[in-house]
């Protein structure tokens, strides 16, 4: 914790680490833990300079067109998302866990990075962005494997991205789009792949939520991580948390959509606060 915070920060973050000191506490990860990683966010700083709409789940199902256009922008966004390491913040949170502060991590990040950090075991809500499933034989196969395949269908295609967006998706220009081959399941046959991720529009797995809600269940507290907690596959576990009278502390750098549920409110960058708070306790 930096000598420098106001007043009211330092108070926050000696009581934040009061909570998780008592050991027990559920994290629920959200994009802000991995800006420092350099991947943007969807609502925060660099969030609001994303000029792109996110996919569907019904656009990709429905257009083969509309699946090009993904395909094409999210293999050239890809090469960012898998060269991006976990930060501090990563790193803490698996040093909270394995000192036994943290019981458990749920985490709305596509990224792979609490793993990469050494958190074994994080409840990736929505899913993976290593990973690929065929949506009509249901294999499931290496992201880095269909980057091969895309490579070898398009030849020449890489170059620099305008911009990379939270879900690995880059901007690019229409005509490249039209140029770009998509490739199909290589187990079937014919299968449509598709990232192994929930898009917008799309229902968390009810096995998965259920596995969240056991992981809030057995907690002494909750402690969000770097989410606005604007979509309510997020919300509701702090929702669910303070309904049951357990404590909700949140660190984000900017207002939440849970902000009237949380107990303890730090706006203070994440990897440095939560360095400081595995430090203190001695994890």
């Amino acid at each position: 914790m930096e000598t420098s915070a106001p007043p009211a920060a330092v108070d926050a973050f000696e009581r934040v680490v009061g909570l998780v000191g008592g050991r027990g506490v559920a994290v629920l990860s959200g994009a802000g833990l991995s800006t420092e990683s350099g991947i943007p966010d969807y609502r925060g700083e660099t969030g609001r300079r994303r000029t792109g709409v996110p996919m569907t789940y019904q656009e990709f199902t429905g257009s083969a067109v509309d699946r090009q256009r993904y395909w094409a922008r999210s293999h050239l966004g890809w090469g960012s998302i898998a060269a991006a390491l976990p930060n501090p913040g990563h790193r803490a949170v698996a040093r909270l866990a394995d000192a036994g502060f943290v019981s458990g991590v749920i985490t709305q990040n596509v990224d792979g990075l609490h793993g990469a950090a050494g958190t074994r075991d994080a409840v990736e809500l929505h899913g993976s962005l290593h990973r690929v499933l065929c949506l009509d034989c249901g294999n499931r196969s290496s992201r880095r494997h269909l980057d091969e395949l895309l490579d070898q269908a398009n030849p020449g295609f890489r170059g620099a991205a305008a911009q990379v967006n939270p879900d690995g998706d880059a901007d690019l220009a229409g005509e490249r789009v039209a140029a770009f081959r998509t490739v199909a399941c290589q187990v079937c046959g014919a299968g449509t792949l598709k990232p192994d991720v929930v898009f917008f529009g799309e229902s968390v797995p009810k096995p998965r939520v259920a596995q969240c809600y056991d992981l809030v269940d057995a907690a002494t507290a909750l402690l969000v991580l770097g989410s606005s907690l604007t979509v309510m596959s997020g919300l509701r576990f702090a929702r669910y948390a303070a309904k049951q009278d357990k404590p909700v502390a949140i660190v984000n750098q900017g207002p939440t959509r849970g902000d009237e549920l949380a107990a303890l409110r730090l706006a203070l960058p994440l990897g440095t606060t939560l360095t400081g708070l595995a430090d203190r306790l001695g994890a």
